[in-house]
Protein backbone atom coordinates (compact mmCIF):
# COMPACT_ATOMS: atom_id res chain seq x y z
CA UNK A 1 0.00 0.00 0.00
CA UNK A 2 1.20 3.49 -0.83
CA UNK A 3 1.28 5.64 2.29
CA UNK A 4 -0.95 8.71 2.27
CA UNK A 5 1.18 11.58 3.53
CA UNK A 6 -0.09 14.95 4.65
CA UNK A 7 0.59 17.66 2.07
CA UNK A 8 2.75 19.67 4.41
CA UNK A 9 5.62 19.01 6.74
CA UNK A 10 7.03 21.09 9.52
CA UNK A 11 10.50 21.86 10.78
CA UNK A 12 11.58 21.04 14.29
CA UNK A 13 8.65 21.91 16.60
CA UNK A 14 9.18 25.08 18.62
CA UNK A 15 5.85 25.80 20.34
CA UNK A 16 3.04 23.68 21.71
CA UNK A 17 1.11 23.99 18.43
CA UNK A 18 4.07 22.72 16.46
CA UNK A 19 4.59 19.90 18.93
CA UNK A 20 0.92 18.98 18.70
CA UNK A 21 0.91 18.87 14.90
CA UNK A 22 4.21 17.00 14.92
CA UNK A 23 2.43 14.33 16.97
CA UNK A 24 -0.55 14.16 14.60
CA UNK A 25 -0.41 11.31 12.07
CA UNK A 26 0.71 12.11 8.53
CA UNK A 27 -0.22 8.69 7.19
CA UNK A 28 -2.66 5.92 8.04
CA UNK A 29 -0.66 4.50 10.93
CA UNK A 30 -1.43 2.38 13.98
CA UNK A 31 -3.14 5.27 15.80
CA UNK A 32 -5.59 5.82 12.97
CA UNK A 33 -6.31 2.11 12.66
CA UNK A 34 -6.92 1.71 16.39
CA UNK A 35 -9.38 4.61 16.56
CA UNK A 36 -11.09 3.51 13.34
CA UNK A 37 -11.60 0.05 14.80
CA UNK A 38 -12.81 1.49 18.10
CA UNK A 39 -15.29 3.64 16.18
CA UNK A 40 -16.64 0.57 14.40
CA UNK A 41 -16.79 -1.52 17.59
CA UNK A 42 -18.65 1.15 19.54
CA UNK A 43 -21.10 1.70 16.66
CA UNK A 44 -21.95 -2.00 16.98
CA UNK A 45 -21.92 -1.81 20.77
CA UNK A 46 -24.40 1.05 20.87
CA UNK A 47 -26.85 -1.07 18.88
CA UNK A 48 -26.58 -3.62 21.67
CA UNK A 49 -27.08 -1.02 24.41
CA UNK A 50 -29.93 0.57 22.46
CA UNK A 51 -31.50 -2.85 22.15
CA UNK A 52 -31.10 -3.34 25.90
CA UNK A 53 -32.99 -0.09 26.48
CA UNK A 54 -35.89 -1.29 24.40
CA UNK A 55 -35.89 -4.94 25.48
CA UNK A 56 -35.82 -4.14 29.21
CA UNK A 57 -38.62 -1.59 28.97
CA UNK A 58 -36.21 1.25 29.79
CA UNK A 59 -37.06 3.48 26.83
CA UNK A 60 -38.54 6.11 29.11
CA UNK A 61 -36.16 5.40 32.00
CA UNK A 62 -35.07 9.00 31.48
CA UNK A 63 -38.21 11.03 30.92
CA UNK A 64 -36.41 14.05 29.43
CA UNK A 65 -33.68 14.73 26.87
CA UNK A 66 -30.82 15.53 27.09
CA UNK A 67 -31.42 15.75 30.84
CA UNK A 68 -32.59 12.53 32.44
CA UNK A 69 -35.23 14.34 34.50
CA UNK A 70 -36.33 18.00 34.46
CA UNK A 71 -33.98 18.61 37.39
CA UNK A 72 -31.12 16.16 36.85
CA UNK A 73 -28.71 15.20 34.08
CA UNK A 74 -28.14 11.75 35.58
CA UNK A 75 -30.78 9.25 36.71
CA UNK A 76 -32.15 9.55 40.23
CA UNK A 77 -32.60 6.63 42.66
CA UNK A 78 -36.36 6.77 42.05
CA UNK A 79 -35.84 5.80 38.40
CA UNK A 80 -34.15 2.56 39.36
CA UNK A 81 -32.47 0.24 36.87
CA UNK A 82 -34.45 1.59 33.91
CA UNK A 83 -32.95 5.04 34.35
CA UNK A 84 -29.45 3.57 34.61
CA UNK A 85 -29.88 1.54 31.42
CA UNK A 86 -31.27 4.46 29.43
CA UNK A 87 -28.61 6.88 30.70
CA UNK A 88 -25.90 4.31 30.02
CA UNK A 89 -26.95 4.19 26.38
CA UNK A 90 -26.80 8.00 26.20
CA UNK A 91 -23.28 7.89 27.68
CA UNK A 92 -22.16 5.45 24.97
CA UNK A 93 -23.44 7.96 22.40
CA UNK A 94 -20.90 10.42 23.76
CA UNK A 95 -18.11 7.88 23.40
CA UNK A 96 -19.18 7.15 19.81
CA UNK A 97 -19.14 10.88 19.07
CA UNK A 98 -15.66 11.39 20.53
CA UNK A 99 -14.28 8.50 18.49
CA UNK A 100 -15.89 9.86 15.31
CA UNK A 101 -14.31 13.28 15.98
CA UNK A 102 -10.85 11.78 16.54
CA UNK A 103 -11.03 9.71 13.34
CA UNK A 104 -12.21 12.75 11.39
CA UNK A 105 -9.44 15.05 12.69
CA UNK A 106 -6.78 12.40 12.06
CA UNK A 107 -8.11 11.91 8.54
CA UNK A 108 -8.26 15.62 7.75
CA UNK A 109 -4.70 16.13 8.95
CA UNK A 110 -3.46 13.20 6.86
CA UNK A 111 -5.23 14.30 3.69
CA UNK A 112 -5.42 18.09 4.02
CA UNK A 113 -2.75 18.95 6.56
CA UNK A 114 -2.90 21.63 9.24
CA UNK A 115 -5.20 23.89 7.19
CA UNK A 116 -7.95 21.26 6.89
CA UNK A 117 -7.60 20.44 10.59
CA UNK A 118 -7.87 24.09 11.68
CA UNK A 119 -10.81 24.75 9.36
CA UNK A 120 -12.71 21.87 10.95
CA UNK A 121 -12.04 23.29 14.41
CA UNK A 122 -13.29 26.72 13.31
CA UNK A 123 -16.53 25.18 12.08
CA UNK A 124 -16.82 23.30 15.37
CA UNK A 125 -16.70 26.63 17.20
CA UNK A 126 -19.28 28.11 14.84
CA UNK A 127 -21.52 25.08 15.33
CA UNK A 128 -21.36 25.24 19.11
CA UNK A 129 -21.98 29.00 19.03
CA UNK A 130 -24.97 28.57 16.73
CA UNK A 131 -26.35 25.83 18.99
CA UNK A 132 -26.08 28.10 22.04
CA UNK A 133 -27.78 31.01 20.27
CA UNK A 134 -30.63 28.83 19.00
CA UNK A 135 -30.96 27.28 22.45
CA UNK A 136 -31.36 30.69 24.08
CA UNK A 137 -33.87 31.87 21.47
CA UNK A 138 -35.94 28.70 21.80
CA UNK A 139 -35.85 28.97 25.59
CA UNK A 140 -37.04 32.58 25.50
CA UNK A 141 -39.91 31.71 23.14
CA UNK A 142 -41.05 28.77 25.26
CA UNK A 143 -40.11 26.08 22.72
CA UNK A 144 -38.24 22.87 23.53
CA UNK A 145 -34.65 24.16 23.18
CA UNK A 146 -32.50 21.06 22.77
CA UNK A 147 -33.97 19.72 19.50
CA UNK A 148 -33.52 23.13 17.86
CA UNK A 149 -29.99 23.50 19.23
CA UNK A 150 -29.09 20.00 17.99
CA UNK A 151 -30.55 20.80 14.57
CA UNK A 152 -28.42 23.96 14.36
CA UNK A 153 -25.27 22.00 15.24
CA UNK A 154 -26.17 19.35 12.67
CA UNK A 155 -26.70 21.95 9.95
CA UNK A 156 -23.35 23.63 10.60
CA UNK A 157 -21.62 20.22 10.58
CA UNK A 158 -23.12 19.42 7.17
CA UNK A 159 -21.92 22.78 5.82
CA UNK A 160 -18.47 22.11 7.31
CA UNK A 161 -18.33 18.73 5.59
CA UNK A 162 -19.26 20.21 2.23
CA UNK A 163 -16.65 22.96 2.57
CA UNK A 164 -13.99 20.51 3.72
CA UNK A 165 -14.55 18.07 0.86
CA UNK A 166 -14.63 20.91 -1.65
CA UNK A 167 -11.27 22.33 -0.57
CA UNK A 168 -9.28 19.15 0.11
CA UNK A 169 -7.10 18.35 -2.89
CA UNK A 170 -6.17 14.79 -1.88
CA UNK A 171 -8.28 11.64 -1.83
CA UNK A 172 -11.91 12.18 -0.93
CA UNK A 173 -13.09 8.73 0.19
CA UNK A 174 -11.69 8.67 3.73
CA UNK A 175 -12.72 12.26 4.61
CA UNK A 176 -16.18 11.62 3.16
CA UNK A 177 -16.68 8.50 5.27
CA UNK A 178 -15.31 10.23 8.38
CA UNK A 179 -17.62 13.23 7.90
CA UNK A 180 -20.64 10.96 7.32
CA UNK A 181 -19.87 9.11 10.54
CA UNK A 182 -19.73 12.34 12.57
CA UNK A 183 -22.85 13.79 10.94
CA UNK A 184 -24.61 10.50 11.58
CA UNK A 185 -23.71 10.52 15.28
CA UNK A 186 -25.02 14.07 15.70
CA UNK A 187 -28.18 13.20 13.76
CA UNK A 188 -28.65 10.09 15.88
CA UNK A 189 -28.42 12.13 19.07
CA UNK A 190 -31.09 14.42 17.64
CA UNK A 191 -33.33 11.49 16.62
CA UNK A 192 -32.78 9.86 20.00
CA UNK A 193 -34.05 13.00 21.69
CA UNK A 194 -37.09 13.10 19.41
CA UNK A 195 -37.71 9.44 20.24
CA UNK A 196 -37.96 10.24 23.95
CA UNK A 197 -39.98 13.44 23.41
CA UNK A 198 -42.51 11.57 21.21
CA UNK A 199 -42.98 8.85 23.81
CA UNK A 200 -41.10 6.14 21.87
CA UNK A 201 -42.99 6.40 18.61
CA UNK A 202 -42.32 2.96 17.06
CA UNK A 203 -41.57 4.34 13.59
CA UNK A 204 -38.99 6.79 14.97
CA UNK A 205 -37.50 4.01 17.10
CA UNK A 206 -37.24 1.84 13.99
CA UNK A 207 -35.59 4.64 12.03
CA UNK A 208 -33.18 5.16 14.94
CA UNK A 209 -32.08 1.52 14.66
CA UNK A 210 -31.73 1.60 10.87
CA UNK A 211 -29.62 4.76 11.07
CA UNK A 212 -27.36 3.11 13.66
CA UNK A 213 -26.99 0.10 11.37
CA UNK A 214 -26.06 2.40 8.48
CA UNK A 215 -23.32 3.98 10.61
CA UNK A 216 -21.92 0.52 11.32
CA UNK A 217 -21.65 0.06 7.55
CA UNK A 218 -19.99 3.47 7.12
CA UNK A 219 -17.33 2.74 9.75
CA UNK A 220 -16.80 -0.71 8.21
CA UNK A 221 -16.27 0.96 4.83
CA UNK A 222 -13.63 3.22 6.41
CA UNK A 223 -11.80 0.17 7.74
CA UNK A 224 -11.68 -1.27 4.23
CA UNK A 225 -10.73 1.91 2.41
CA UNK A 226 -7.97 2.91 4.83
CA UNK A 227 -5.98 -0.10 3.61
CA UNK A 228 -6.59 0.64 -0.08
CA UNK A 229 -4.45 2.65 -2.46
CA UNK A 230 -6.18 5.88 -3.55
CA UNK A 231 -6.93 6.41 -7.21
CA UNK A 232 -8.85 4.68 -10.02
CA UNK A 233 -10.40 1.30 -9.37
CA UNK A 234 -11.62 -1.49 -11.63
CA UNK A 235 -14.05 -4.34 -11.19
CA UNK A 236 -12.37 -7.52 -9.92
CA UNK A 237 -15.37 -9.82 -10.46
CA UNK A 238 -17.51 -10.70 -13.48
CA UNK A 239 -20.31 -8.28 -14.30
CA UNK A 240 -23.04 -10.85 -13.63
CA UNK A 241 -21.52 -11.51 -10.19
CA UNK A 242 -21.57 -7.80 -9.36
CA UNK A 243 -25.22 -7.52 -10.44
CA UNK A 244 -26.21 -10.57 -8.38
CA UNK A 245 -24.37 -9.11 -5.38
CA UNK A 246 -26.39 -5.90 -5.60
CA UNK A 247 -29.62 -7.91 -5.92
CA UNK A 248 -28.52 -9.69 -2.74
CA UNK A 249 -28.14 -6.27 -1.13
CA UNK A 250 -31.76 -5.48 -1.98
CA UNK A 251 -32.83 -8.73 -0.30
CA UNK A 252 -30.79 -7.74 2.75
CA UNK A 253 -32.44 -4.30 2.90
CA UNK A 254 -35.93 -5.83 2.64
CA UNK A 255 -35.10 -8.41 5.32
CA UNK A 256 -33.89 -5.74 7.75
CA UNK A 257 -36.82 -3.42 6.95
CA UNK A 258 -39.44 -6.06 7.64
CA UNK A 259 -37.47 -7.14 10.70
CA UNK A 260 -37.68 -3.60 12.08
CA UNK A 261 -41.44 -3.50 11.40
CA UNK A 262 -41.85 -6.90 13.04
CA UNK A 263 -40.04 -5.75 16.16
CA UNK A 264 -42.12 -2.57 16.13
CA UNK A 265 -45.29 -4.63 16.28
CA UNK A 266 -44.01 -7.17 18.81
CA UNK A 267 -43.98 -7.18 22.60
CA UNK A 268 -40.78 -5.17 23.10
CA UNK A 269 -41.90 -1.57 22.80
CA UNK A 270 -39.40 -0.04 25.19
CA UNK A 271 -42.07 0.80 27.75
CA UNK A 272 -45.21 -0.97 28.95
CA UNK A 273 -47.42 2.04 28.13
CA UNK A 274 -46.19 2.59 24.56
CA UNK A 275 -48.68 1.92 21.78
CA UNK A 276 -47.39 -0.37 19.04
CA UNK A 277 -47.38 0.45 15.31
CA UNK A 278 -50.65 -1.38 14.67
CA UNK A 279 -49.34 -4.18 12.43
CA UNK A 280 -50.00 -7.87 13.05
CA UNK A 281 -46.74 -9.23 14.46
CA UNK A 282 -47.43 -12.84 13.48
CA UNK A 283 -48.09 -11.88 9.85
CA UNK A 284 -45.05 -9.62 9.69
CA UNK A 285 -42.85 -12.36 11.13
CA UNK A 286 -43.69 -14.54 8.12
CA UNK A 287 -43.24 -11.66 5.68
CA UNK A 288 -39.89 -10.91 7.30
CA UNK A 289 -38.76 -14.50 6.75
CA UNK A 290 -39.45 -14.53 2.99
CA UNK A 291 -36.70 -12.10 1.91
CA UNK A 292 -34.53 -13.66 4.64
CA UNK A 293 -34.64 -17.08 3.00
CA UNK A 294 -34.11 -15.52 -0.43
CA UNK A 295 -31.11 -13.67 0.99
CA UNK A 296 -29.67 -16.91 2.36
CA UNK A 297 -30.03 -18.64 -1.00
CA UNK A 298 -28.42 -15.76 -2.88
CA UNK A 299 -25.46 -15.61 -0.51
CA UNK A 300 -24.91 -19.35 -0.90
CA UNK A 301 -24.91 -18.98 -4.69
CA UNK A 302 -22.46 -16.07 -4.49
CA UNK A 303 -20.14 -17.92 -2.13
CA UNK A 304 -20.10 -21.09 -4.26
CA UNK A 305 -19.47 -19.05 -7.41
CA UNK A 306 -16.72 -17.02 -5.76
CA UNK A 307 -14.86 -20.14 -4.64
CA UNK A 308 -15.21 -21.86 -8.00
CA UNK A 309 -13.92 -18.75 -9.80
CA UNK A 310 -11.37 -17.92 -7.05
CA UNK A 311 -12.71 -14.39 -6.69
CA UNK A 312 -11.16 -12.02 -4.09
CA UNK A 313 -14.42 -11.77 -2.12
CA UNK A 314 -14.72 -15.50 -1.41
CA UNK A 315 -13.46 -15.39 2.19
CA UNK A 316 -15.74 -12.49 3.12
CA UNK A 317 -18.71 -14.33 1.62
CA UNK A 318 -17.99 -17.20 4.01
CA UNK A 319 -18.15 -14.71 6.87
CA UNK A 320 -21.46 -13.44 5.48
CA UNK A 321 -22.80 -17.01 5.34
CA UNK A 322 -21.95 -17.49 9.00
CA UNK A 323 -23.60 -14.19 10.00
CA UNK A 324 -26.78 -14.80 8.01
CA UNK A 325 -26.94 -18.48 8.96
CA UNK A 326 -26.80 -17.47 12.62
CA UNK A 327 -29.51 -14.90 11.93
CA UNK A 328 -31.79 -17.54 10.42
CA UNK A 329 -31.28 -19.94 13.32
CA UNK A 330 -31.83 -17.29 15.99
CA UNK A 331 -34.81 -15.86 14.09
CA UNK A 332 -36.55 -19.25 14.00
CA UNK A 333 -35.61 -19.94 17.62
CA UNK A 334 -36.93 -16.63 18.95
CA UNK A 335 -40.16 -16.93 16.94
CA UNK A 336 -40.85 -20.37 18.38
CA UNK A 337 -39.86 -19.38 21.91
CA UNK A 338 -42.04 -16.28 22.25
CA UNK A 339 -39.42 -13.64 21.36
CA UNK A 340 -37.19 -13.73 24.48
CA UNK A 341 -35.44 -10.40 24.94
CA UNK A 342 -31.89 -11.79 24.83
CA UNK A 343 -32.41 -13.52 21.49
CA UNK A 344 -34.06 -10.43 20.01
CA UNK A 345 -31.05 -8.36 21.11
CA UNK A 346 -28.59 -10.80 19.55
CA UNK A 347 -30.68 -10.78 16.38
CA UNK A 348 -30.43 -6.97 16.22
CA UNK A 349 -26.64 -6.94 16.63
CA UNK A 350 -26.11 -9.76 14.12
CA UNK A 351 -28.16 -7.86 11.55
CA UNK A 352 -25.72 -4.96 11.85
CA UNK A 353 -22.72 -7.27 11.54
CA UNK A 354 -24.26 -8.95 8.50
CA UNK A 355 -24.83 -5.56 6.87
CA UNK A 356 -21.25 -4.53 7.66
CA UNK A 357 -19.91 -7.75 6.14
CA UNK A 358 -21.99 -7.21 3.02
CA UNK A 359 -20.51 -3.70 2.78
CA UNK A 360 -17.02 -5.20 2.82
CA UNK A 361 -17.99 -7.69 0.08
CA UNK A 362 -19.24 -4.87 -2.16
CA UNK A 363 -16.08 -2.81 -1.66
CA UNK A 364 -13.84 -5.81 -2.28
CA UNK A 365 -15.44 -6.37 -5.70
CA UNK A 366 -13.17 -3.61 -7.01
CA UNK A 367 -9.40 -3.32 -6.94
CA UNK A 368 -6.94 -0.55 -7.62
CA UNK A 369 -5.81 -0.23 -11.21
CA UNK A 370 -2.11 -0.89 -11.86
CA UNK A 371 -1.53 2.85 -12.43
CA UNK A 372 -2.79 3.63 -8.92
CA UNK A 373 -0.39 1.25 -7.17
Amino acid sequence: MTDIVAPETTSAPTGWRDRFFAWMPTEVDARVRVFAWLSFIFEVFIIGTGGAVRLTGSGLGCSEWPLCTPESLVPTPEQGIHGIIEFGNRTITGVVGILAIVVLLFTLHIIGGRLAFNTALKFAGIGLGAAVIVFVIAKLTGAEPFPFASAALLLVTIVAAMQSLRTISGRKDLPTLAWIALIGVIAQAFVGGITVLTGLNPFIVGFHYVASLALVCVTAAYLVRMHEVPGPRERAVPKWFAILTHVTGLALVLTITFGVLTTGSGPHSGDANVIRDGFDASVLAHVHSWPGYILTGLVLVLAASAWILRLPVRNWLLVLIVAIGAQVLIGVWQARDGLPALLVGIHMVLAALAAATYTVVVLKMKRSTPSAE
